[in-house]
C-alpha cells in the first residue's frame, strides 16, 4: 500500500500536532472514566478460577486412566491452555499489576510452565506486532512465513509456497491445528540463541512443561492413545488460539513502512472490533474488543467493553473509520482477504503492476468495498 487515503491518513503540514492532540484527547477520556486503574481483584479471582480448571483437568486425566474418553479431556485441555494463554497475554501488557515484575511473573508460570511458550519471546513479537499492526516490514504477525498477505509476498512464492498461497482459504483453519506446535519450536529455537534475556529461567520452565507434560501422558496412556491425545490436544489448542487472533487484523488494509500515519489512525484503521455478550468477552480473552485493546494495551481486560461507547463515539466525532461486525462475518473478511491475496497472484517471470492508485481507491475505499460493512 503506497498511501493511506485523505479520509485517514494524508493531511495538510501542522496535521500530525492535531492528530497527536486527537488521541490525547481520547486518553484524557478514558481515565477520568477510571478504565486504566488496575483490577487485581478481578484478576485474582481470574487467576484463582484458571488454576482450579487446570487442576480440574489433569486430576481428570489421571482418574480416567488408559481410555479413549481422555480426547475428551485433550479438548477440554485444549481450551484451559487457550485461556491460560489470554492470562499471560494480559501480563504481557502489564494489565494485572502495577510491578513489572509481578506481570512478569505470571507470564512466566502461564507462558513457559503452563502452556509451553517462551514468554520473553512473545512479549517482544507481540509488543513489535502492537508499535506496527498491520505494517508491512514491520509487524511480524504479517511477514507471509506461512500464509500471504501482501500480493508482493504471495508473487514471491514458488513451488508448494505459491501452491498454497493460491489455497489458503482453504487451507487457513486446517493450518491452525498445527499453530501450537509451530509455537513451541519457535519458542524452542529462541532460548537456543545465547543473547535471549532470562534465557536459563525461561529454558528451565520450558523444560519442566515438556517434561511434566510428555510425562503424564505417556505413564497414563498407552502409546498409541499417547500421541493421539497429543495431536489431539495441541491441535485444538492450536485451532482455538488461532481462531481467537485471527479477526483482529486479517483482511484490514495493510500500511507500507514508510506511511506517516499517527497513532490513534494506524491503530483504528488496522483493526477490527467483533460484537457480542460477555460471553464472548470470555471465549476470546477480550480480544474481540481489539480496537480500544491497540490504544490502550494495558487497559484491563475487564474495562474495554467499558472503553468501547467513548472510543465509537470519538471516532464518529471525528470521521475516523470504526470497523466492528459479527464472529462469523469476521473469519469472512479474513478468508476473503486471503483468497484474493494468492489468487491474484502473478505467475513467475510477470512484470509487477503499476503501483496502486491513491485518493479515493486507498485503504478506507477499499475497506468499504471489501467488507461492505458500516465503518462508521
Amino acid at each position: 500500500m503506497s498511501t493511506i487515503d485523505q479520509t485517514i491518513g494524508a493531511a495538510p503540514p501542522g496535521s500530525q500536532r492535531r492528530h497527536g492532540s486527537d488521541y490525547a484527547e481520547l486518553l484524557s477520556r478514558v481515565r477520568r472514566a477510571g478504565l486504566l486503574d488496575r483490577r487485581p481483584t478481578y484478576y485474582l479471582v481470574m487467576i484463582a478460577v484458571n488454576a482450579a480448571l487446570v487442576a480440574a483437568g489433569w486430576t481428570v486425566f489421571v482418574l480416567v486412566g488408559d481410555s479413549w474418553w481422555q480426547l475428551v479431556t485433550a479438548a477440554y485441555l485444549a481450551v484451559v491452555f487457550t485461556q491460560s494463554g489470554f492470562l499471560g497475554h494480559d501480563a504481557g501488557h502489564r494489565q494485572i499489576f502495577r510491578s513489572r515484575r509481578a506481570n512478569h511473573l505470571v507470564g512466566l508460570v502461564y507462558g513457559n510452565l503452563v502452556i509451553g511458550l517462551a514468554f520473553g519471546w512473545w512479549v517482544d513479537k507481540h509488543h513489535r506486532h502492537h508499535a506496527h499492526p498491520n505494517t508491512e516490514g514491520r509487524d511480524p504477525d504479517i511477514a507471509g512465513e506461512a500464509l500471504a498477505f501482501t500480493r508482493a509476498q504471495a508473487d514471491r512464492r514458488r513451488g508448494a509456497g505459491r501452491l498454497l498461497a493460491r489455497h489458503q482459504r482453504l487451507l487457513f483453519f486446517p493450518m491452525l491445528l498445527l499453530e501450537g506446535v509451530a509455537l513451541h519450536v519457535a519458542s524452542v529455537r529462541a532460548l537456543s540463541r545465547s543473547t535471549y534475556r532470562g534465557r536459563g529461567r525461561e529454558a528451565l520452565l520450558l523444560g519442566l512443561h515438556a517434561a511434566a507434560y510428555l510425562t503424564a501422558v505417556f505413564v497414563v496412556l498407552s502409546p498409541l492413545r499417547a500421541v493421539v491425545f497429543v495431536v489431539v490436544q495441541q491441535g485444538l489448542f492450536g485451532l482455538y488460539l488461532g481462531c481467537a487472533f485471527a479477526p483482529n487484523h486479517k483482511g484490514m488494509p495493510i500500511l507500507g513502512a514508510d506511511e506517516e500515519v499517527d497513532f490513534l489512525r494506524r491503530q483504528v484503521l488496522t483493526s477490527r472490533n467483533v460484537r457480542g455478550n460477555r460471553l464472548v468477552d470470555l471465549l476470546l480473552g477480550g480480544l474481540n474488543h481489539q480496537i480500544e485493546h491497540h490504544l490502550f494495551p494495558s487497559m484491563p481486560r475487564a474495562a474495554l467493553r467499558h472503553a468501547r461507547p467513548i472510543v465509537r463515539a470519538f471516532c464518529r466525532e471525528h470521521d475516523l473509520p470504526y470497523v466492528e461486525t459479527g464472529l462469523l462475518d469476521s473469519y469472512r473478511q479474513a478468508l476473503r482477504h486471503l483468497h484474493r491475496v494468492g489468487r491474484n497472484a502473478r505467475p513467475a517471470g510477470e512484470s509487477a503492476s503499476p503501483v496502486e492508485p491513491t485518493g479515493p481507491t486507498g485503504p478506507a475505499a477499499r475497506l468499504r468495498e471489501v467488507q461492505n460493512v458500516d465503518l462508521r
